[in-house]
């Protein structure tokens, strides 16, 4: 239990440490493990099968050889990535089904008559009882993710049926009472114990990475209730017969028991999401609540059982008495999931990029404000005009076949509301050029919290506006941002915040929530206040507080899709009043002049490395500035890896403490085909605004951004002739930046400007720089 329990735990914080370094997953770490674990248990297992004397040793020795057997081979499934959850869960059904054939044959079973309908009827009240938590708390995936995890719990329970048989139960029944039934004390006590080792090791190699944590606490107590059942799993024929050692047959209330039992994590858990430890009350949380309501659901069954089937009356408990008990934990099933449950489908859509994306070269570089607004429109019209003909043979087909979608322009592609059986047939499709995964979140029971400051309003400017001398703009130079519209796409903004409030754009085009549908700015998170604030906030804690903003929402729960990702990129483009359609309803004159991204989209959540290259490089040649952060998953060198931070059209910032040294968690280059990160910025200990009219200090990458893009809007705010230049921007923004002090662990990964770029964003000379230019 120790090795098997320990080993999966500590694979499991293992990847939760590469996901936090933003190493990639080792494939071989699951099979290496499962392999190394299932020897280490195997061989003192398989020694008790051949030297005690002692029946009950061996078929403890039986039990846990042939349990670390199946750890040692589901475990390798792993190998599959976490996001192929259906390929994961198919081959799980298949090597267990050849599992259980194997040990069948291994074994030489044979089914000799039936198990007591009671006995199978009473095993489902069990797995119903273990179920009931997951169908109150969470929510199933796809269709046909549901029914392979349903076909996989089937066939875990058939695997764990041959490794405890009926041959396994029957040593453990002291010797023979007149009445010709086992002793309940040993056989539920001793008997249920062995077989909930056995049980730890099954389930160690059930489920993805993370959901065989949920199976371990699941599937152990459902010993004491199978254990208690063998009082009633006898053959047809005299009620409470237990069958005698070498009867051979499989057991069937174990297999029910199981199976039910190992469907709630399989089925009710979000392989992507239960690898993200991103909030306090987010999947990881729900689903170890779950599994300890079904920990405890199923041990109160099987103490009850236990305790009835040790009297002779329980031991012949009629037929429909059992079907009653199993009746009414099925409608209680229904009741719990169709009321306080999440019922429906919740499962991944498929993001269908087309081969075909717009060129834009032939868009005119036009700069200023009146001739920006021009370029913005010819932009939108291009892309939009280029989608609807690339488009139009493959909308034709999902009408026909009256499926839904969302079609997108900014990227060529299409979101298809389909799951991954579609994909075949897309994927030979000559004008589809990949597939990727767009991850919807599964429903929780409450929302997460969001963060509140703790900390008064400052009276001052901070820090990190001092360091970056934007104080000196606004005294010296009178320059605010005045003018200039900043566009945030996050988790969402307060925009009751005092340091916000009175800077929102407003009308119906400056706020758009593809997540929830709110009208109205608000931030589910916190992040994306804290961020928006420092660009443009007032108080003291914004770097251009002059400036206007606007805002999208493209994070739920800190988890994104291409699609949403697509959604807030589009609107930032050319905004549209809520409920519109952006291919016709578009406003391309009202787009934000300067965008602050403080995400990345890693494979976790759909992206590949170049999904959205076309997305930003179409507004760059829109003439909107797109400032992003460089990542959190420092020191590693060559980190700077999720997109959109590795485009050479984004202008990607690393992050700096008090002292102007690089942080060790800000993210290096090199970056494959640019010179990243492009500036650096404070980012270590920042304050700003949180929901609710507080402030409280973060930190990361993603406080950095908003500096630059704060800077931008100076710069634009200073020399409008300069608006829609982001070439010029950009140089300039790099020709004053001051240096920064070498990162604390000295690793310059090739060159210095592989971690700090070109430096220290420095506002007053670049404002001073861009006024020159007037």
């Amino acid at each position: 239990m120790a090795v098997a329990g320990l080993g999966q735990t500590a694979g499991w914080l293992i990847e939760q440490v590469l996901l936090i370094a933003g190493l990639p997953r080792q494939g071989w770490l699951w099979p290496v493990g499962s392999v190394v674990g299932s020897t280490l248990i195997a061989v003192p297992a398989g020694l008790l099968t051949a030297i005690p004397r002692s029946p009950a040793i061996r078929a403890a020795g039986r039990a846990w050889f042939l349990g670390a057997l199946a750890l040692g081979v589901l475990g390798l499934v792993r190998a599959i990535p976490i996001a192929q959850s259906e390929p994961y869960l198919g081959t799980l059904t298949l090597v267990a089904v050849v599992g259980g054939v194997v040990l069948r044959r291994f074994t030489a079973l044979r089914f000799e008559g039936s198990a007591q309908p009671s006995a199978r009827l009473l095993a489902i009240a069990a797995g119903l009882a273990a179920l009931l938590p997951w169908l109150a708390l969470a929510g199933l995936g796809g269709a046909l993710e549901t029914a392979l995890a349903v076909t996989a719990a089937a066939a875990v329970g058939g695997l764990a049926g041959e490794i405890l048989n009926v041959d396994f139960w029957a040593p453990y029944a002291e010797p023979r009472r007149p009445s010709g039934r086992p002793s309940a004390v040993r056989l539920v006590l001793v008997g249920g114990l062995v077989a909930g080792v056995a049980l730890v090791l099954l389930a160690a190699g059930v489920g993805p990475a993370g959901v065989q944590l949920a199976e371990l606490i699941v599937l152990p107590p459902t010993a004491l209730a199978a254990a208690a059942l063998q009082r009633v799993a006898g053959p047809t024929g005299r009620g409470g017969t237990f069958l005698s050692p070498g009867a051979g047959r499989s057991n069937v209330a174990v297999r029910w028991l199981v199976a039910l039992a190992a469907l709630g994590p399989l089925a009710f858990t979000d392989p992507e999401e239960i690898t993200l430890v991103l909030l306090a009350h987010d999947v990881p949380y729900w689903a170890a609540i779950a599994a300890l309501g079904s920990f405890a659901a199923v041990l109160v069954v099987g103490v009850a059982y236990a305790v009835a089937f040790g009297r002779t009356l329980g031991v012949r408990i009629a037929t429909p008495l059992a079907a009653g008990l199993a009746l009414v934990l099925g409608l209680a099933g229904v009741a719990v999931y169709l009321g306080p449950g999440h019922p429906g489908l919740h499962g991944e859509r498929l993001f269908v990029v087309l081969r075909d994306q717009a060129d834009l070269g032939a868009i005119p570089a036009t700069t200023g404000a009146g001739g920006r607004a021009d370029r913005v429109r010819a932009v939108y019209r291009m892309l939009v005009a280029h989608a609807e003909r690339s488009q139009a043979p493959l909308r034709h087909e999902l009408d026909r076949l009256h499926l839904r979608y969302t079609p997108y322009y900014l990227v060529n592609a299409i979101e298809v509301h389909a799951g991954p059986e579609l994909r075949p047939w897309l994927a030979r499709r000559a004008d589809v050029d990949r597939i990727l995964y767009s991850q919807r979140l599964r429903p929780l029971p409450a929302a997460p919290s969001v963060m509140h400051g703790d900390q008064p309003a400052p009276d001052r400017p901070q820090w990190n506006v001092n360091m970056i001398e934007a104080d000196r703009v606004w005294s010296e130079l009178g320059v605010d941002g005045s003018g200039v519209v900043v566009g945030s796409s996050d988790s969402g903004i307060d925009g009751t915040h005092p340091a916000l409030r009175d800077g929102f754009r407003g009308g119906s085009d400056s706020w758009y929530d593809p997540w929830n549908a709110t009208r109205t700015p608000t931030d589910g998170g916190g992040h994306g206040t804290h961020t928006l604030a420092i660009a443009v906030g007032r108080g003291g804690v914004g770097v251009a507080p002059g400036a206007q903003w606007v805002g999208c929402v493209n994070l739920g729960r800190n988890l994104g899709n291409p699609a949403h990702y697509l959604d807030c990129l589009q609107y930032m483009l050319a905004p549209f009043p809520a409920g519109g359609d952006p291919f016709a309803d578009g406003r391309p004159e009202r787009a934000p002049h300067v965008l602050t991204n403080s995400w990345g989209c890693p494979t976790t959540e759909g992206c590949d490395a170049g999904v959205l290259r076309p997305a930003i490089a179409a507004l760059r040649a829109a003439g909107i500035f797109f400032v992003a952060a460089a990542g959190n998953t420092g020191p590693f060198c060559g980190s700077i890896d999720d997109p959109p931070a590795p485009y050479a059209d984004t202008f990607t910032v690393g992050a700096v403490d008090r002292r102007g040294r690089v942080t060790d968690f800000s993210s290096r280059g090199p970056a494959p085909g640019a010179a990243k990160p492009d500036l650096v910025a404070p980012g270590a200990h920042v304050l700003s605004a949180l929901p609710g009219g507080g402030y409280g200090e973060l930190d990361g990458t993603s406080m950095a951004t908003p500096h630059v893009a704060g800077v931008v809007a100076l710069m634009w705010s200073a020399n409008p002739d300069l608006i829609g230049d982001v070439d010029a921007t950009a140089r300039i923004l790099r020709e004053t930046a001051r240096a920064a002090q070498p990162s604390q662990n000295g690793d310059t990964c090739g060159a210095e400007a592989n971690v700090a770029g070109a430096g220290i964003v420095d506002a007053y000379a670049a404002v001073r720089a861009a006024k020159a230019r007037g």
